[in-house]
């Protein structure tokens, strides 16, 4: 904005129209170096949640069930519970001294509370590890920022993890049900389960036997008009 007002030769009016433009083109530029400041410090808060899932993660296991990635988001959550407790040790050996690293203190416990109540309500935003390709995607990642817009996101919580588990109780109890079995068995093979199916080939099977029977019968009517004409 200085600069902007070192290349004026004369005063200015603090209402003037070149005054006014001048304060929204600064305005603007500030608004959008914000923008980007913000956008960064997101992207490199995600890229550390990233690092950890993936330092974290089973060997070997991809994809990541639902029980698995709970566990995983709460031992998360919980990531900073060691540097909590040296802190309070530090509090109760220092007697009526000021709390040392409240600021930190303060920062951790914050920031455990946020992640507990995303965790509870709409869920924690991480990669798809649920899915093969996005799970793989991760344990191959470098930690390069850049690459985040190849990932899928998605928000994981107490919720999902309940929805999930019910989904899998309903297919479960209908994959245990007799009578979905056989339903099921009827629907692979219709030939041999449906009655309906047997009707219609008996009905078809009696239509070829009638057939056949009244073709042999008129080839014998021929047959015996043949003989009398020859009398």
């Amino acid at each position: 904005m200085q600069k902007e007002f070192a290349k004026v030769k004369k005063i200015l009016h603090p209402n003037s129209r070149k005054t006014i433009a001048i304060v929204k083109k600064n305005k603007r530029l500030s608004n959008r170096q914000k923008a980007k400041t913000v956008g960064m410090i997101k992207q490199n808060l995600i890229g550390e949640k990233m690092m950890w899932i993936q330092q974290n993660m089973v060997p070997d296991l991809c994809p990541y069930t639902s029980e698995l990635t709970a566990e995983l988001l709460l031992k998360y959550i919980r990531r900073n519970d060691e540097e909590l407790e040296q802190i309070g040790i530090k509090h109760s050996v220092g007697g009526k001294r000021g709390r040392q690293h409240a600021s930190r203190e303060d920062l951790l416990r914050m920031t455990k509370m946020k992640e507990q109540v995303e965790f509870d309500t709409c869920g924690i935003e991480i990669p798809d590890i649920l899915i093969p390709t996005q799970c793989e995607m991760l344990r191959t990642w470098n930690g390069e920022l850049k690459l985040l817009p190849r990932f899928k996101f998605r928000r994981f919580g107490k919720v999902h993890l309940k929805d999930m588990l019910q989904r899998k109780e309903k297919q479960s109890k209908i994959m245990n049900n007799p009578a979905n079995c056989a339903t099921l068995a009827c629907v692979s093979k219709p030939t041999i389960c449906s009655p309906k199916d047997s009707k219609v080939e008996d009905i078809k099977n009696s239509s070829v036997e009638n057939k056949e029977l009244n073709t042999t019968l008129s080839e014998s009517t021929i047959l015996n008009d043949c003989s009398m004409d020859m009398e």
